[in-house]
């Protein structure tokens, strides 16, 4: 069955950098669109940057410039390299995965991991 596990969530300042990584299992990992999504306390969750099987990207207005979302077909690993972090970036973060030739369309995204946490301080 798909399978999506997250890691690299922690605490940081800000204008720190992490790294989230994503490993999948369970399907044939290069052909579907991947996702990174975040959801904080009280807040709806949001999508935050996705990668086609094409390597094609899309993100949102609030971490462009900042996030590089990135795949890994070899070794089927999802990343996202945050940067220039900020208090805002606090949330748990998702990745997803979503359905081939949409990628940018948050709601056809279908299978999660389990989350993991980021918190950024001021």
């Amino acid at each position: 069955q798909v399978q999506l596990v997250e890691s690299g969530g922690g605490s940081v300042q800000a204008g720190g950098s992490l790294r989230l990584s994503c490993a999948a299992s369970g399907y044939t990992y290069s052909g579907y669109c991947m996702g990174w999504f975040r959801q904080a306390p009280g807040k709806e969750r949001e999508g935050v940057a996705f990668i086609g099987s094409y390597w094609n990207t899309g993100y949102a207005d609030s971490v462009k410039g900042r996030f590089t979302i990135s795949r890994d077909n070899g070794k089927n690993t999802l990343y996202l390299q945050m940067n220039s972090m900020k208090p805002e970036d606090s949330a748990m973060y998702y990745c997803a995965r979503g359905r081939t030739g949409y990628c940018a369309n948050w709601d056809t995204y279908n299978f999660w991991g389990q989350g993991t946490q980021v918190t950024v301080s001021s």
